[in-house]
């Protein structure tokens, strides 16, 4: 749950590019074609797969990572899971990182002419700001959305993970690996065909990478899709200690250590909701991740720093417009306070409110599933508390002057959603100078869960365009 606004001019920050160094080839796995970026680290006899920059080949032994295993990170060297390392090796905090953070136990991936894509012939008028009204209605999930777009039918079940228990086992079509970066590990599961244009899911708040099951079966059609718990919920274990460690900067290092894990030749395609999205505008605008996004589709979450200059806009220039505005998103943002206080959202989550949340859910968003939310809500939730107190005053105080997406941008309104309010989006074009399509559909907060078929058709359309125009490549 967020809330936001978003104003500015135009313009493109640039970043530095991380530098190499030489590795030794093990006996057995994959030899180095080109440098390793600095600060990569692999275990004798594991395979780092494909990384920026850097083309592994095949050295007398199978290096692909994608073993169906059981859950839970590996307690060491000897752990079932394959595990992937990332980490900067400098020292320094997580945010001054250039996020190349490697990985053991990556696959041999395919890239550049490899990559395909089953897509259909793209709208040409993606760089238009325009808004497309859905006409179906936003009420519970119809029978047509629980339906694959070529026929399969709906795969999610309720007594099966992902759904449901996020340490059982995922079921033999879903890849799952962990990602470690920054002293966390990051759980991670991958669908469809890895030689395909990769759709990256983020997940928000209190959710788990659950949230996105539906839509993920809908796109592993067409898209080798993934998806990943965010640190401290679901599968992912928590920084510690939890203050300081969900911040914005760090929460890039683990996009970025997952995203070279995946698909380490080819940008991938970025999606989020929530906090999720707010993650998203981040990773879409900072300088370190040019190169490695190549779409960024937002939903239900606007930029903190586009946030701040909303606020400081209208205390410039108040007006009586301005200040409804004010008052009627601060009462859809109520919780923001409460979640700022010491303890007490601990001990609500982990309690009453953690025992309720799936009934209060499912009356108020009209969700059907029963898989979803997940066990791990309580934990996810008072984890999770870390976001807002690390990031949301820190950046409404000094947000950045220059958060400009360097990637086309799918901007999805709920019109309905009880925690923003549409008039948030009026001025996001301001900030997308490589072009931005508004898509606007009468629903609630939770779009994932309630139109999974009409968002995964969205964000297909909008993949498979951004493939056929090449604007992944600079």
């Amino acid at each position: 749950m967020v809330f936001g606004s978003l104003s500015g001019t135009t313009g493109t920050p640039r970043g530095p590019q991380g530098e190499g160094v030489e590795a030794t080839a093990p006996a057995c796995g994959f030899a180095p074609a080109a440098p390793v970026p600095e600060g990569f680290r692999s275990s004798p006899g594991v395979s780092p797969g494909n990384i920026r920059g850097l083309t592994w080949t095949a050295r007398g032994c199978d290096g692909r990572h994608r073993s169906r295993t059981r859950p839970g990170p590996p307690e060491g060297p000897g752990g079932r899971v394959p595990e992937r390392r990332a980490e900067d090796g400098t020292g320094r905090d997580a945010g001054a990182a250039d996020g190349t953070g490697t990985a053991s136990g990556g696959g041999d991936r395919k890239g550049g002419a490899d990559r395909t894509t089953d897509a259909g012939a793209p709208d040409r008028t993606a760089d238009a700001d325009r808004t497309s009204e859905a006409s179906d209605g936003a009420g519970a999930t119809s029978d047509a959305d629980r339906t694959s777009p070529t026929g399969r039918p709906d795969r999610a079940r309720a007594d099966a993970a992902p759904g449901g228990d996020p340490s059982a086992p995922p079921p033999a079509d879903i890849r799952e690996s962990w990602v470690e970066t920054g002293g966390v590990r990051l759980r991670v599961l991958e669908r469809g065909d890895a030689a395909r244009p990769t759709v990256l899911l983020v997940h928000g708040y209190p959710d788990s990478q659950e949230v996105w099951e539906e839509v993920a079966e809908f796109l592993a059609d067409r898209f080798h899709v993934v998806t990943y718990d965010v640190r401290g919920h679901g599968g992912s274990t928590a920084p510690l200690p939890l203050r300081g460690g969900f911040t914005l900067p760090k929460l890039t290092d683990d996009f970025l250590a997952v995203a070279h894990a995946v698909s380490p030749t080819r940008p991938v395609h970025l999606v989020g909701h929530d906090w999720g999205s707010v993650q998203g505008w981040e990773f879409a605008t900072v300088g370190r991740t040019q190169g490695r996004i190549a779409s960024f589709t937002s939903i239900s979450g606007p930029s903190l720093d586009h946030l701040g200059h909303w606020y400081a806009r209208r205390g410039r220039h108040p007006s009586p417009e301005g200040l409804l505005q004010l008052v009627d998103q601060g009462l859809k943002s109520w919780y923001i306070g409460a979640l700022h206080l010491p303890r007490l959202p601990e001990l609500a989550w982990r309690g009453p409110l953690g025992r309720a949340w799936p009934r209060v859910l499912r009356r108020a968003e009209k969700l059907s599933s029963t898989a979803y939310p997940t066990a791990s809500l309580p934990s996810d939730a008072a984890n999770g508390a870390w976001l807002y107190r690390d990031n949301i005053l820190p950046r409404l105080r000094r947000p950045r002057p220059d958060a400009f997406a360097h990637v086309p941008v799918q901007l999805v309104i709920p019109t309905r959603d009880a925690f923003l309010s549409p008039y948030l989006y009026d001025k996001v074009g301001d900030w997308t100078p490589r072009g931005l399509r508004r898509r606007a559909v009468p629903a609630k907060h939770w779009l994932p869960r309630s139109r999974p078929k009409l968002l995964a058709g969205w964000i297909a359309d909008f993949v498979a365009e951004r493939e056929e125009l090449g604007e992944d490549k600079d």
